[in-house]
């Protein structure tokens, strides 16, 4: 999930020449095969994964956003992190593994946007709050709630893990106009 306001001049792909000890990923955009299929479930919980959810925080960094799935960096595998703060407040940070929404209350429209389809943003209908249940970096299964910004980003990122995107919650008209126009740019050579 793409933060609202972007720094000036960034760029949304990785830039590899930035990474110190962490690797960063590319971000993979609309139109590549992996976006759009049920991502695989986690079932090693070993240091190799908690290298990933390492290279994936710097990543989402990196691309400037607040929310990061695995299938997002090519990876189909059911894992996200998220950071609403962004890197303000390190207790925020939140690793879900196989995660499932097991309540939804309320509902709140906002401008949302998304790293694989960088400089778009529309109004979004999502649950004002929900409870996920999901596995932490240990494989230990754990419940959090989120409320507003929060419940925004987990609907978003789990998602992902089940090959939608949020332009699956536009109107086809508005939906219709975006593919259309990301189609110009893949044309053009300006979309890869």
């Amino acid at each position: 999930m793409a933060i609202e306001k972007r720094v000036p001049g960034a760029r949304h792909q990785v830039n590899w020449s930035e990474a110190t000890e962490s690797m960063t990923y590319g971000i993979v955009k609309l139109g590549d095969a992996v976006l759009e299929k049920k991502a695989a479930p986690v079932t090693n919980f070993d240091e190799e994964l908690k290298k990933l959810v390492e290279d994936m925080f710097e990543s989402m960094y990196a691309a400037h956003g607040i929310g990061l799935a695995a299938p997002q960096i090519g990876i189909s595998t059911r894992l996200a992190v998220i950071d609403i703060s962004f890197k303000e407040d390190p207790a925020q940070k939140l690793v879900i593994a196989n995660p499932e929404i097991i309540h939804k209350e309320g509902k709140q429209r906002e401008s949302e946007g998304c790293l694989s389809i960088p400089e778009f943003r529309e109004n979004v209908t999502r649950s004002r709050k929900v409870k996920v249940r999901a596995q932490d970096i240990n494989g230990n299964w754990f419940e959090t709630e989120g409320e507003g910004l929060l419940a925004r980003a987990l609907q978003h990122e789990i998602d992902h893990l089940d090959g939608k995107l949020y332009i699956r919650h536009l109107s086809g008209l508005k939906r219709d106009l975006i593919l259309r126009k990301v189609k110009k740019l893949q044309k053009a050579g300006e979309w890869k």
